[in-house]
């Protein structure tokens, strides 16, 4: 077999029920010089023999079992193995397009500027997705080019993981992926990003993520919104709050204080707060000044946008570009 130009890496624990599916759309693709690495994360159900069965049928197919278990480790072992330049990430209980390795690598072979590409994604089955999830799918399927990906970067993920292709060298120079306690996958979009690579979406529906109640992002600690507020904090000093001990925050509610906290713990207070609410303005919450909007100039120092009620965060961004505030250079929305 030559040496394929993509590389499909899928970390896989228990997934007897959806994998064969989810290989079936691998099997499927358009696009046929690939090698798939299946990492089995120490499976105690039939995963083990529905691999093997795959790897027998096809050559193309190899199966790694990392030393030790954990989603972490298997990603690592996995993209050690990975021969291509190009690795597509997939997961053993979503489905791909039957196009989706064609199209992506055709989007990074027609611009090498770009280090990252990732595609369109639904939720599946839509009888169980509910209001929230089905908000995040329209947001981020929403982001389709670098800069309006990067605009958003600190609101949420703007990638399903198993959505992405990525250019191997840049993940490796990177360091790979990264045990932090929180989304290993956002950690490394974030540290791209702090890189300068640029990213690009595909417009087309090409991954379907599947919604189950037993899913990591629905269960681990590392998903959660606190890991997820840890690790913005965590690459915000040292990029975009690199060097600065006071920040704004615009909101005054629960998110801001949350932020206010995890914020302290990077060593950077509040300087002072925004708010809408009459009732809030000119109180002192943990020792800054609660403001009006009218009372805040650009020039006051950096600021983060805490406010994330569906419809509100456009409204503030307005009225902080409004206000002269640069967002990415004194201003960013964080949730």
């Amino acid at each position: 077999m030559k040496s394929p130009c993509i590389s499909i890496l899928l970390p896989v624990r228990n997934e007897e029920c959806y994998l064969p599916a989810a290989l079936d759309s691998i099997f499927r693709q358009t696009y046929s010089q690939w090698e798939l690495i299946a990492v089995d994360d120490f499976s105690y159900d039939r995963t083990p023999e529905i691999l093997a069965g795959a790897a027998s049928n096809d050559r193309r197919v190899r199966v790694v079992r990392p030393s030790s278990p954990g989603l972490v480790n298997a990603l690592n072992a996995g993209l050690a193995h990975c021969r291509g330049e190009l690795v597509a990430r997939m997961d053993g209980d979503d489905i791909c397009h039957s196009s989706r390795l064609e199209l992506q690598a055709s989007a990074l072979d027609a611009d090498p500027g770009i280090g990252m590409v990732a595609c369109v994604f639904r939720h599946f089955p839509r009888n169980r997705i509910r209001r929230g999830m089905l908000a995040y799918e329209s947001w981020q399927n929403s982001l389709l080019i670098h800069d309006e990906i990067i605009r958003d970067l600190f609101v949420e993920s703007p990638f399903v993981h198993s959505s992405v292709m990525f250019r191997k060298k840049l993940v490796e120079d990177v360091g790979g992926y990264r045990d932090m306690g929180w989304a290993e996958d956002y950690d490394l979009w974030l540290r791209l990003a702090g890189l300068g690579i640029r990213f690009a979406k595909l417009a087309e529906t090409m991954l379907f993520w599947r919604e189950r109640p037993e899913r990591a992002t629905r269960n681990l600690p590392a998903y959660s919104p606190e890991s997820f507020r840890a690790c913005k904090a965590h690459h915000l000093s040292r990029e975009f709050l690199k060097g600065v001990d006071v920040v704004i925050l615009a909101g005054a509610g629960l998110e801001g204080r949350r932020w206010r906290s995890v914020l302290a713990r990077e060593g950077i207070g509040v300087s002072l707060w925004v708010d809408v609410d009459p009732r809030k303005v000119g109180r002192t919450l943990h020792g800054a000044k609660i403001v009006a909007p009218e009372a805040v100039k650009a020039g006051l120092g950096k600021m983060l946008i805490t406010v994330g009620t569906p419809g509100a965060r456009e409204g503030v961004r307005k009225w902080a570009l409004d206000t002269g505030f640069r967002e990415g250079v004194d201003f960013l929305c964080v949730t």
